[in-house]
């Protein structure tokens, strides 16, 4: 006897719940969808100031970078991008920053005054949030900090710009709002064709923009924790203690590294005075931390300087934070492995609390995934744009990690190598765990084990 077929509109849900993104596919799609926006309007003849409108690549690239908070360029944002063009790459930063999901579930707040459990997956999933009960909540909270961030920098820089330096109010007005945005977002995008190097022996510049880039990194989750139970180190969770520790060795390591090689370097560090190359050394060691502002010249710096660099860049910041990179958690879970396997020990164990083996796969998945991105990134710059290993390399691993530092080859390669730019900001800030599980049509579980071998290691 046959079964009686389902009803058609049992049908039609079984088909649509087939066609629903997962959410990381959403996250994927959302960055995509807003990135062909902005190449749309970076295309348009009012964003730029020369006749007729800007090249597709040259949107694609500058929409990508905006989007994907990096900061590398093909052309001069200040010179080539009209006031109109300007303020699409600051909304485009900001959108990119806060993260789709997170804007769209903060639009269906305003609109509906709550979220579907769809949204609430989305935005979860953007922000690394442990679950759903408060998304709400989270997404209040993202929104509210970075606004609070933002308007602090703004007003600092206001300040700045409009009594030392003789801005109008309106000058000082957008200057200070554009860099306190690209800052704490960690962009690195500046309204000067030489960034920020004008004012590198301007603490009252350098430091509140470092501190912005520095706060951004962190990651949401982090800030709110500190926000709630600042007072109360023992409750911080084990992602918070992470990330503080690491950025902090990592901000002080870089500061030393870069201060040391180039102190004497007169193209760089060595014209200026010695608190000033302090404060130079600092600046280019938070930046590294994905945020891609300059206050030197890049070019000019040494080949071991930007190896140092290499490493920081591609170690990144804190996770659901502004930046891109492996991020500090994932580098500090492999060097816990690592030490654990030195020790002898069993059980890998950070901070008094015994981390999951999941972690383990997820941590060398991830290293492994952006390694092989950034070889092979590498070596495609390295044959399309016939660059050495040196200035290839830098250059990938700063799309990659979206940081923005260039060498100063970015604006001369070719558009085939600028699409691999492209694919690497892209790759780097949504994560290659974020766009592999993306790819991957369904999840297999395997209802069996295969008896226990050890190969051969070392």
């Amino acid at each position: 006897m046959t079964r009686p077929a389902p009803p058609l509109s049992a049908r039609r849900r079984v088909t649509l719940r087939r066609f629903q993104p997962k959410p990381a596919q959403a996250v994927v799609a959302g960055f995509a969808a807003v990135i062909a926006v902005g190449t749309a309007l970076l295309m348009l003849p009012i964003s730029r100031t020369g006749p007729g409108g800007a090249s597709f690549v040259e949107a694609l690239f500058t929409a990508t970078s905006a989007v994907c908070v990096t900061g590398l360029t093909v052309v001069d944002t200040p010179v080539y991008w009209t006031g109109f063009g300007q303020a699409v790459i600051l909304l485009l930063i900001q959108l990119g920053g806060l993260g789709i999901m997170i804007f769209a579930s903060l639009i269906g707040l305003i609109l509906a005054r709550k979220l579907s459990v769809r949204s609430r997956l989305y935005a979860a999933t953007e922000a690394k949030a442990p679950g759903l009960e408060d998304v709400r909540g989270i997404v209040r909270g993202i929104v509210l900090i970075s606004l609070a961030i933002e308007a602090a920098v703004f007003a600092l820089l206001f300040l700045r710009f409009s009594v030392n330096y003789g801005y109008s109010v309106g000058d000082a007005a957008w200057h200070g709002l554009f860099h306190a945005v690209s800052s704490f977002n960690n962009a690195g995008f500046a309204l000067y064709s030489d960034n920020l190097m004008p004012f590198v022996a301007d603490p009252f510049i350098c430091l509140p923009i470092a501190g912005a880039v520095i706060l951004g990194g962190l990651g949401f989750p982090v800030i709110m924790q500190l926000r709630k139970e600042f007072r109360r180190p023992l409750h911080w969770a084990m992602n918070t203690k992470i990330v503080l520790a690491a950025t902090a060795f990592l901000l002080v390591a870089g500061t030393v590294y870069i201060g040391v090689i180039e102190w004497s370097n007169p193209a760089t560090l060595g014209r200026l005075d010695p608190w000033a190359r302090v404060l130079a050394a600092f600046f280019q060691s938070v930046q590294t931390r994905t945020a891609g502002f300059n206050s030197v010249d890049i070019g000019a710096l040494h080949d071991e300087t930007w190896l140092g660099m290499d490493v920081l860049m591609f170690i990144g910041a804190g996770p659901a934070s502004t930046a891109g990179g492996i991020k500090v958690t994932t580098f500090a879970v492999l060097f816990f492995i690592m030490l654990t396997e030195l020790r002898g020990e069993g059980a890998v164990n950070i901070f008094g609390k015994r981390l999951s083996r999941a972690v383990h796969r997820q941590a060398i998945t991830v290293v492994l995934i952006a390694v092989a991105a950034v070889s092979a990134g590498t070596g495609a710059i390295m044959l399309l744009s016939g660059e050495n290993l040196d200035r290839a390399l830098f250059e990938t691993v700063s799309a990659f990690g979206t940081v923005g530092l260039s060498t100063g080859i970015t604006a001369d390669l070719s558009d085939p190598a600028r699409i691999v730019l492209v694919l690497m900001m892209f790759l780097g800030r949504l994560g290659p765990l974020t766009l592999g599980s993306a790819i991957a049509l369904r999840e297999r579980r395997i209802l069996y084990e295969l008896p226990k071998e050890r190969p051969a290691i070392g």
